[in-house]
């Protein structure tokens, strides 16, 4: 009982083989290239010499022609049409910008914190420190620069004054009523209030820079928000000690928001600034918006170009981080759409399909596939026209003679 699926398992593996393995064998005794002896033998006598004869006496080129049989075939005139081409993209959204801002000087927290989630404008107070002495050490330093300016005043007066003393002294040396030691000791005296009167400015500067010192020390006591944005961390706590560097609260702008993604070395060049990209989230809202942001030096790691996409935000439905779906649209090109099932390899595994070229000879044409859709699949590498085989293309190859019959053109 169990010898029959063993035959019938042999005689599906030959089928299998001959149709797989031994295609063009089938092919070549499918079409008959002459006459069969056989049958020449079942005719009458005469018939067969009859038969023969006029094979002798018919010319070359209509024998060849009697010996081709056309194989019959369903094939569709393809009309391309002009494919809007999209690169699909995986990524993530990202805040527009965020940033922790720290102290830059020393001291206790005085004010009430805000608390995380809280809106707040650009300006708006995150924390404010004890200024401590600092109003004293400013109000020395204002102190400082009247007293620094006297200075610079009885310098001038001195260097009046040394200039006059030098002026007198040389007149006196030319009638000689005055020594040459007098003449060079006011002139010693008059550099000597030269170098007051900068001592003197020296010290104005020195004056004013510890005023605007004490001031930006104070204007430091207020830490305030940079932009406007949403509170990612608590603010500092009343109380807390800040050291110059500590966190005193994170900030995040999310209107607009940035889709981040990495586009491929293949699909880059199909990517322009300012092309328009639609993008679903993983919780299934869909936006839209424009390219923003195309590198131009690629990840080390990926090979791969980073992607950015503004979109407007301005209720923060989306958030920081979450995945989405992109896509891009790139320049069209012209495509045909045709039936999955088309589709076929050649001998050096390259996808493509078989058309009905002239004279009815079958040829194969390599094909790009742009799209997969419910409706066939786009490709491109094909004339503006072309008869595509659709049905029997699997048993026919390049050079073949064909007999096709059209289907009605529905693109």
């Amino acid at each position: 009982m169990r010898i029959v699926p063993i035959i019938i398992a042999a005689i599906t593996t030959l089928t299998l083989y001959l149709f797989v393995f031994q295609r063009d064998m089938l092919f070549d005794i499918a079409t008959p290239d002459s006459a069969s002896p056989a049958v020449v033998q079942e005719m009458d006598p005469e018939d067969a010499e009859t038969a023969q004869t006029e094979d002798n006496f018919a010319p070359p080129a209509e024998q060849a022609k009697a010996e081709v049989v056309p194989i019959p075939v369903v094939a569709r005139h393809s009309v391309s049409r002009v494919l809007d081409r999209a690169v699909v993209l995986r990524g993530e959204t990202e805040a527009a910008r965020s940033v922790n801002v720290s102290a830059e000087t020393s001291g206790r927290v005085i004010s009430e914190p805000l608390r995380k989630g809280t809106y707040v404008d650009a300006g708006t107070l995150l924390c404010e420190l004890d200024p401590g002495t600092r109003q004293a050490a400013l109000l020395e330093a204002k102190a400082a620069l009247p007293t620094a300016e006297a200075r610079v005043a009885e310098a001038n007066s001195f260097l009046s004054e040394a200039e006059t003393n030098l002026t007198n002294a040389e007149r006196l040396a030319e009638g000689g009523y005055a020594s040459d030691t007098r003449v060079i000791s006011a002139r010693a005296a008059l550099e000597s209030a030269r170098a007051g009167i900068s001592a003197a400015e020296a010290g104005v500067q020195s004056a004013r820079a510890g005023i605007a010192a004490s001031e930006k020390e104070i204007e430091r006591l207020t830490i305030l928000a940079p932009f406007a944005g949403l509170l990612e961390t608590d603010s500092a706590e009343l109380g807390a000690l800040m050291q110059p560097g500590s966190v005193c609260a994170t900030i995040v702008e999310l209107d607009p928001i940035k889709l981040v993604a990495y586009a491929p070395e293949t699909n880059v060049d199909l990517v322009e600034v300012g092309s328009i990209a639609g993008a679903r989230l993983i919780s299934g809202q869909e936006v839209t918006g424009r390219v923003s942001f195309l590198s131009r030096s690629a990840d080390p790691a990926t090979r791969t170009f980073r992607v950015e996409v503004e979109i407007p935000n301005p209720d923060f439905a989306i958030r920081d981080g979450q995945t989405v779906e992109m896509v891009i649209a790139a320049e069209g090109t012209k495509a045909h759409l045709v039936a999955q099932s088309t589709l076929t390899l050649d001998d050096d595994g390259q996808i493509g399909v078989r058309i009905v070229g002239p004279d009815n000879v079958v040829a194969f044409n390599a094909v790009e596939i742009l799209r997969d859709t419910r409706e066939g699949v786009w490709v491109a590498g094909l004339a503006d026209e072309a008869d595509i085989i659709t049905v029997g293309h699997e048993y026919v190859r390049a050079g073949v003679l064909v007999d096709p019959h059209y289907q009605e053109i529905t693109q």
